[in-house]
């Protein structure tokens, strides 16, 4: 399938699972830096495609439609610094307890930011 590489590439799914699971906890546990991620991404994407009009009748015609797309493609990218990181912890993880502990915290760290992040949130609409 990968012929043209001219190295091998090996991946080990247990590493990328715990990489995955550290960073959705993390994605979790850190909601508010994520949704601020996410807004300072959408604004950015917002002023870079102003630029790209030359007049302000299409600018104001097409608005709804590319602010929109800004946002949706704000929200995916704003989930990448969050695997950086949760590869980051992952690798911490192994290297510090050994290979077999990177899902097991994986999972129980994800478990404890959930039900922080929907204490947060219960509490938070209560005021």
């Amino acid at each position: 399938m990968f012929d043209w590489i001219p190295f091998r590439i090996s991946i080990d799914s247990a590493t990328v699972a715990g990489a995955a699971l550290w960073s959705l906890a993390l994605y979790l546990g850190l909601s508010p830096v994520a949704d601020w991620v996410t807004l300072q991404l959408n604004r950015w994407f917002n002023f870079a495609e102003q630029f790209l009009y030359t007049s302000t009748e299409a600018l104001e015609r097409d608005r709804k439609g590319w602010e929109s797309q800004n946002a949706f493609l704000a929200s995916l990218l704003s989930i990448v610094p969050f695997l950086v990181a949760g590869a980051v912890c992952n690798g911490l993880i192994e290297i510090s307890l050994g290979r077999s502990w990177g899902i097991s915290t994986g999972i129980l760290a994800t478990m404890a930011c959930g039900i922080y992040e929907l204490g947060r949130r219960t509490s938070q609409s209560s005021q």
